[in-house]
């Protein structure tokens, strides 16, 4: 008899939204989708500068969660992992945090490393699209408050987690509508800074494949496509050159926030922060085909998936 698919499901926590992934998990490891969903909550709000999780995040934070676990229970999952990263990891106040999930949906939320991050990070990508294209990969999940970078072919090879995200440095630099330049040039002295930290332990050099993940490179994506709206089956898995990619950004980085609103793709709460997202995604894209490039070599694609940390956190459970 063969062994029947379990059902579980997977919540990513992270500094600007928190999603949950209903999936079964076949006894070969292969993932089918039964309910993906996404809430801006902003969690991260303000914890660069203070330390601690805002009140009100917390309480949207929880709201979402909530709602979360009647879906969970609805869609009759038996299994569930909750996975917190970097607003939580910053945070002095997560035993609030913690207490409230626990409350919420009933299981103990994991605020993980950002190593961990980094490996499930890392298994969602290659679980999907990217092993279509020529290894090894350089997978990086630009999130909120953190940006991850990991090398591999079949499991990582080196990996670590930078302090530089959409959130972190709009609230650290971005302030303007939009962004002054002497403001962009100040969070790109913060991003190369991080790129040189990164490319000490994860060599950039190799990279074959370039693969972005998370909310911020979903939209840069979403707009190198010219789409009317957001559509993730032509998201995942699109490929372009690097040129095309810091058009995109550029494009992103540059625009007011009522102008980024006008796109029929941009969710409404990731408007404020994107130009941030695009200022990083670009740094990466630049660093990556540069290093490749004083190697020998040439950095012909990127490739956007939407299989991530949440794949992966939903492989983990089963």
């Amino acid at each position: 008899m063969i062994p029947s698919s379990t059902r579980v499901a997977a919540i990513d926590c992270g500094t600007n939204s928190i999603r949950l992934l209903v999936a079964d998990v076949g006894p070969d490891g292969t993932l089918k989708e039964v309910h993906r969903r996404m809430e801006v909550v902003r969690l991260g709000q303000g914890v660069d500068r203070t330390g601690e999780l805002a009140p009100e995040a917390l309480e949207r934070t929880l709201a979402a969660s909530r709602a979360y676990a009647r879906v969970i229970d609805e869609l009759g999952a038996t299994r569930v992992r909750f996975v917190a990263t970097s607003a939580t990891r910053d945070a002095r106040n997560r035993e609030v945090f913690r207490v409230g999930v626990l409350d919420a949906v009933g299981v103990e939320p994991e605020v993980v490393s950002g190593a961990e991050e980094a490996l499930l990070s890392f298994t969602g990508a290659t679980s999907g699209t990217a092993t279509d294209h020529p290894a090894p990969y350089l997978v990086v999940d630009l999130g909120g408050g953190s940006t991850e970078l990991v090398l591999g072919t079949t499991t990582p090879d080196a990996a670590l987690s930078l302090d530089v995200g959409s959130v972190r440095l709009t609230e650290r630099h971005l302030r303007t509508d939009p962004p002054t330049d002497a403001e962009i040039a100040a969070a790109r002295v913060d991003v190369r800074a991080a790129l040189d930290e990164a490319a000490a332990v994860v060599p950039l050099a190799k990279t074959s494949t370039l693969v972005g993940l998370a909310g911020s490179i979903t939209t840069v994506t979403a707009h190198a496509l010219g789409l009317p709206s957001y559509q993730r089956d032509r998201v995942h898995g699109a490929t372009f050159t690097p040129e095309r990619v810091l058009a995109a950004c550029d494009a992103l980085l540059h625009r007011t926030r009522e102008q980024r609103l006008a796109l029929g793709f941009m969710h409404p709460g990731r408007a404020d922060v994107i130009g941030a997202g695009a200022l990083v995604w670009s740094e990466v894209v630049s660093r990556v085909r540069d290093d490749v490039a004083a190697a020998g070599g040439e950095l012909t694609e990127v490739v956007t998936s939407e299989s991530d940390i949440l794949d992966g956190i939903a492989l983990s459970i089963a």
